[in-house]
């Protein structure tokens, strides 16, 4: 949009003083004022622009998303080409002739578009391709339904071109739609697209051309550009220079007389040095303007040629000075420059200190210090010095190193900050809209990429304000070629100057920016980097919004969902477990850890408390990983404890059972030691002690007690053997005092103990007859009597004395064998034969 439609009188330089610049890190608000912020759709997103604290995005909510754009009119579609056109400026009659020589490829570019085909014109810089162009799109208005498209090319990539055709045909403010969407619409468009300054070609092109089969487009390139790949099916033209008569006519017609003989023939010389582009002549006709000068300075102050300027001379040169020689002729700038008033020589040093690019001219009076400096661009452009370039002047070719040899760059610097902390005024101002700072944007950058290459004092900190400023702005107007180069800009310079608060700002937004274009890898990169920076410096507020849109980007990436199942949600209570069973988590046990191993019904029940799965991860919004950890180790540490549980179980009826079985009732072998019995020789020391077994071999099962035995004291089992084996008599003790009994006996069982019969059934005399129950309890009392019967009464009791004087009742020819729990323990031994307590 035109910085002159609705201009205030601080935007003519109209103020007393130069415009305040706001303190560093300050918002893109005016001073005083909120912060302003604008809500756009980009593809499945809405985007919220905030210059306080960074952009906020989020999935755009079904209420707003926007209607399907429709196309502008004829109406519409001419007023948007005249906002985007250069402002016009004044130039002497010469310069608006008509094209000389450049009708025949006129008609042949008309022709080859009004039947759709594409063409590039290659022309080096000053051959005409503007003008020419300008010829081509007015003569094929009406040939196309959605009209002719005028873009700009110049710093443009080919997203950037497809956005803004998208823009120039349909109807569809703040909303930039997503690849998919753009590709559909682009292909519903039919128009001639005239495309200038284009600066790529190959696979990129070949891009462009395939987003939009129902264009004709008609670019315009220098040579060095990439040329087209073999598919692209492109038409080329090449055009040069113009002929001599066409130069000598073009450059009558700026001088605004007749050429002199000598000017003629050095009108000659020059087309042979220039090979006849038409630029030359141009900046030639400026030089032959003030060698008709007779003393006085010809400008006046408003930069316009004064009125005594057409009787300097007559028609044969009059009082002119000597002809320029045609070296002077070759970098004709710093002698044109010299011959202009003093404000366009002060816009051509602002032109230099930004890398070529020039302010616009209602900028050029608070820059320049001069009230009338805006109309220095009419005599800069009359003068062939500048030349058009998209929406804006640039300097044109080689003039910027020809004004830089002749000093116009001392100062550049103190310039270029001059530029930035007018323009971080200028585009925090409430009356500037975000199209009018997109306007502005080569001016802009330029001035960021000086003062962040720059070392001197003050120079990044001023670029990280302007970045700061502006950047919020060409988001909101969709110019994210400029955001990025901006962001890109002000990142840096906060680093160089340590501004922390201001590079995770900038951070964050590359962040956002990426997660709009789809780059989800830079988008995780630049927000952990904010969001690390912010944590540095304790900015809360920040830091939320970062781990948000970190939070989308994550589910974006398809690594933010947990399981189905496993995630507790965060700050959920976990029921307590009761005592029959342990809690499982809230989530769910996994499905890899529900077949869990059967465990015994009798075995202790272990009991845990499930945890949370919040912790670390759920800080962090969420990872997979870290959301099911806690909810797998809170079932897992249950399934162990019962798993231990149940091994200990298994143990314990593992030992049980091989003791139960030792006692051999099936006939095995006997006679041998076991591992159970002492194997301590007898006082003759011709034997091992040992029990005599039962008739029958029965086993005693549970029925024995533990013994009181002093420390080393063993309880041995039975022998196992059949009714009727020899046993050794040597070795045994009474059990009473503890001496070595008389060999001719056996050692039977002590009074203290139950005897045979309590635990075993009655023999039957038989010597092969089995037991016909086996005992189920201990005895409750120490029996004084040899029971008669089986016990009817189930014990209750231990017992709890030593073992009385009395002597073990029962036969000394066949003594009752004893038993002991799992392994029948008949007798008792003394550690070394020293005399302790009897085992019971």
């Amino acid at each position: 949009m035109d910085p002159n439609t609705n201009r205030g009188p601080e935007e003519y330089g109209e103020q007393d003083a130069p415009a305040p610049a706001p303190a560093a890190g300050g918002s893109a608000a005016a001073p005083g004022g909120p912060a302003r912020t604008v809500q756009l759709v980009s593809g499945p997103y809405l985007l919220t622009v905030n210059p306080v604290d960074g952009s906020e995005i989020e999935p755009c909510p079904p209420g707003e998303q926007p209607a399907v754009p429709g196309k502008h009119g004829p109406e519409e579609r001419a007023e948007l080409a005249r906002a985007a056109a250069p402002p016009a400026l004044p130039v002497s009659a010469g310069r608006q002739g008509a094209l000389l020589e450049r009708a025949e490829e006129t008609d042949r570019l008309v022709r080859l578009l009004s039947r759709g085909r594409s063409v590039r014109v290659t022309g080096p810089s000053g051959s005409g391709r503007t003008r020419l162009l300008d010829a081509v799109a007015t003569a094929c208005e009406g040939l196309a339904p959605d009209g002719v498209v005028r873009l700009s090319g110049y710093r443009r990539t080919p997203t950037d071109v497809m956005y803004e055709l998208f823009a120039a045909v349909h109807r569809a403010p703040l909303h930039r739609p997503d690849r998919g969407e753009l590709l559909r619409l682009l292909g519903e468009i039919g128009a001639i697209v005239v495309l200038d300054d284009l600066e790529f070609g190959g696979a990129a092109l070949d891009e462009l051309l395939g987003a939009t089969p129902e264009c004709a487009f008609l670019f315009a390139a220098t040579p060095d550009v990439a040329a087209p790949s073999p598919g692209s099916h492109l038409e080329e033209v090449s055009l040069g220079g113009i002929g001599r008569d066409a130069c000598r006519e073009l450059l009558a017609g700026v001088v605004g007389r007749p050429l002199t003989d000598d000017e003629a023939a050095w009108a000659a010389d020059l087309w042979f040095e220039s090979e006849g582009l038409p630029l030359r002549f141009v900046q030639a006709g400026a030089l032959l303007r003030q060698r008709t000068r007779t003393g006085q300075d010809t400008f006046d102050a408003y930069g316009e040629h004064s009125d005594d300027d057409a009787a300097a001379g007559d028609g044969q040169g009059g009082t002119a000075g000597p002809l320029p020689t045609v070296a002077e002729a070759a970098s004709p700038a710093p002698l044109i420059a010299a011959g202009l008033s003093e404000a366009a020589r002060e816009t051509l040093r602002f032109a230099v200190a930004l890398g070529g690019e020039l302010p616009h001219q209602a900028h050029l009076p608070a820059l320049a210090q001069d009230t009338h400096a805006d109309a220095a661009l009419g005599a800069l452009l009359d003068c062939g010095l500048i030349t058009p370039a998209g929406g804006h002047y640039r300097l044109a070719a080689t003039v910027e190193d020809q004004l830089t040899a002749a000093g116009y760059d001392d100062g550049a610097g103190e310039r270029a900050l001059t530029a930035a902390q007018h323009y971080a005024w200028w585009a925090g101002h409430p009356s500037v809209t975000p199209e009018r700072a997109a306007a502005e944007a080569d001016a802009i950058l330029a001035a960021m990429s000086v003062l962040t290459g720059s070392r001197e004092s003050g120079h990044p900190s001023a670029a990280v304000l302007l970045a700061r400023t502006a950047a919020p702005a060409f988001a909101a107007a969709l110019h994210w070629n400029a955001w990025e180069r901006s962001l890109r800009h002000g990142a840096e310079a906060a680093r160089i100057a340590g501004e922390v608060a201001e590079e995770a700002y900038f951070h964050h937004e590359l962040g956002v920016l990426a997660l709009c274009t789809g780059n989800l890898d830079r988008a995780r990169a630049e927000l952990e980097a904010s969001i690390g920076l912010r944590g540095v410096l304790s900015d809360r507020r920040g830091a939320v919004a970062g781990r948000r849109a970190l939070a989308l980007v994550a589910d974006r990436s398809g690594t933010f969902t947990p399981p189905a199942g496993t995630a507790t949600p965060a700050g959920e209570e976990v029921p307590d477990a009761r005592t029959e069973e342990s809690a499982s988590p809230p989530g769910g046990v996994p499905a890899a850890l529900a077949a869990a191993p059967a465990v015994d019904a009798t075995a202790p029940t272990v009991v845990t408390h499930a945890v949370t799965g919040g912790g670390k991860n759920a800080g962090k919004g969420g990872t997979r990983t870290g959301g099911r950890k806690a909810v797998v180790l809170g079932a897992r540490r249950n399934l162990v404890a019962a798993a231990a549980g149940a091994l200990l179980v298994a143990v314990l009826g593992t030992v049980v059972t091989l003791g139960a079985v030792s006692g051999n009732d099936n006939g095995g072998p006997g006679g041998k030691v076991k591992t159970e019995q002492s194997a301590e020789p007898g006082k003759d020391g011709d034997g091992l002690p040992a029990d005599q077994p039962g008739t029958g071999g029965s086993r005693t099962g549970q029925g024995s007690r533990p013994g009181t035995g002093g420390p080393g004291s063993t309880a041995p089992g039975t022998g196992g053997r059949p009714t009727g084996s020899p046993a050794p008599s040597t070795g045994a003790t009474d059990p009473t005092t503890g001496r070595p009994t008389d060999g001719g006996t056996n050692p039977t069982d002590p009074t203290t103990r139950p005897t045979d019969p309590t635990t075993r059934p009655t023999d039957t005399g038989t010597g092969t007859g089995r037991p016909t129950d086996k005992p189920t309890d201990k005895p409750t009392d120490k029996p004084t009597d040899k029971p008669t019967d089986k016990p009817t009464d189930k014990p209750t009791d231990k017992p709890t004395d030593k073992p009385t004087s009395q002597e073990p009742t029962g036969t000394t020819g066949n003594p009752a064998p004893s038993s002991a729990n799992g392994s029948s323990s008949a007798a008792t031994t003394t550690s070394g034969g020293t005399g302790g307590g009897t085992d019971v």
